[in-house]
């Protein structure tokens, strides 16, 4: 496999945040200095700037599509609303064909550090059912929630930016967040664990004590497994129907990044020099020895491909390689970039890797044999 450059733009900050939207169609990229950027995947032609947050744009998500719209998402011209979280305490909905903000949600002072859609089984009343966006996004069946943090509270909010629930705060500052793709709950964590909140009923499913701080969370596709990357440093797995706890030490540094593969099979976690990748077939990996894969400098993002089987990891010295989980050494694709990578997001269709970085670079790279 080979990653040859697509693509490349500059925004005017470091790239704090990117994601593809649900057809790939779209790329957006925020600067922490506020501005939000919608880009073309096709040629990389800057579609909309948004205003994003004054203060500071913090984080980024796109509304999932659900099976029932993924054919009227297919194109440009379908509704597609993009959330972002910003410095000024707000979460703001974009929508992201005209290039408009269509409504705001203020949380109060504290920063919203953390967003996730949870998918659900019913549809929300919107605010004003009679504006165009809203009988477009109605139309598309049930809309899921937006879970946001923000300092220890964390709230589910409707597309049209109405509060369907505030939840009880988190004894500490809300971490990280996650939600299964199969939707129902979302999981918040904080110094001292993780609580589990049903978006259904807004009830606490379940709580799970761990005595250090959380940097990451992440669901298996699978919804099997809850995995925390932990400050102390380590891993700390959960099942949560059984009541099962696993726990991986030994990590140079604080875990910050994690993501599964899409068999739920392949766990893969950052933490010093060496990218980890822990087989979690059967009883899990616990007493597992992982499989490692080295860079020269500290890991500072990855990611598995969404239906395929390949991992992309970047490291601080700008190092971006792809590995296969069962093979030792990493494939004839490795880039070096000017700058560390902030973020990896692969597109829908796992042909393109985006890489956003610290000096504000944005690229879209080509993966193909």
């Amino acid at each position: 496999m080979q990653l040859t450059k697509h693509w490349a733009t500059q925004l005017d900050d470091y790239t704090i945040d990117l994601a593809w939207n649900p057809t790939g169609t779209q790329l957006a990229a925020a600067s922490s200095a506020g501005p939000v950027s919608l880009f073309i995947a096709t040629d990389g032609r800057r579609l909309h700037e948004l205003p994003g947050h004054p203060a500071g744009t913090n984080c980024l998500a796109w509304q999932p599509a659900s099976d029932s719209s993924a054919a009227q998402l297919s194109t440009l011209s379908s509704p597609l609303l993009l959330a972002t979280g910003g410095q000024d305490g707000s979460v703001k909905f974009w929508d992201a064909v005209a290039g408009q903000h269509t409504a705001t949600a203020n949380l109060g002072r504290e920063w919203v550090d953390h967003l996730v859609w949870v998918p659900r089984g019913t549809g929300f009343p919107a605010r004003d059912p009679s504006s165009a966006l809203n009988a477009q996004l109605s139309a598309l069946g049930p809309t899921p929630l937006l879970a946001a943090a923000s300092g220890r509270n964390l709230t589910a909010l409707r597309p049209d930016a109405t509060v369907a629930y505030s939840f009880k705060p988190a004894a500490k500052t809300i971490t990280a967040l996650a939600a299964p793709r199969q939707g129902g709950c979302v999981a918040a964590a904080h110094f001292g664990g993780v609580q589990l909140w049903d978006t259904d009923d807004f009830l606490l499913q379940k709580e799970f004590p761990y005595a250090n701080g959380i940097h990451a969370l992440v669901w298996s596709p699978d919804q099997r497994w809850l995995v925390s990357g932990n400050q102390d440093p380590s891993v700390h797995l959960w099942i949560p129907e059984k009541d099962i706890e696993l726990h991986m030490s030994g990590y140079e540094t604080k875990v910050k990044h994690l993501s599964y593969d899409h068999t739920s099979r392949w766990l893969a976690t950052s933490g010093g020099r060496e990218a980890c990748i822990w087989d979690c077939s059967g009883e899990g990996p616990e007493g597992r020895e992982p499989a490692m894969l080295p860079h020269e400098a500290p890991i500072c993002a990855l990611a598995f491909q969404n239906a395929h089987g390949l991992l992309a990891t970047a490291s601080a010295d700008g190092t971006v390689q792809l590995w296969s989980p069962e093979r030792p050494k990493p494939l004839r694709a490795t880039v070096k970039m000017p700058a560390a990578a902030t973020k990896l997001a692969w597109s829908p269709d796992d042909r393109h890797l985006a890489i956003g970085s610290e000096k504000g670079a944005v690229y879209v790279l080509k993966c193909e044999a």
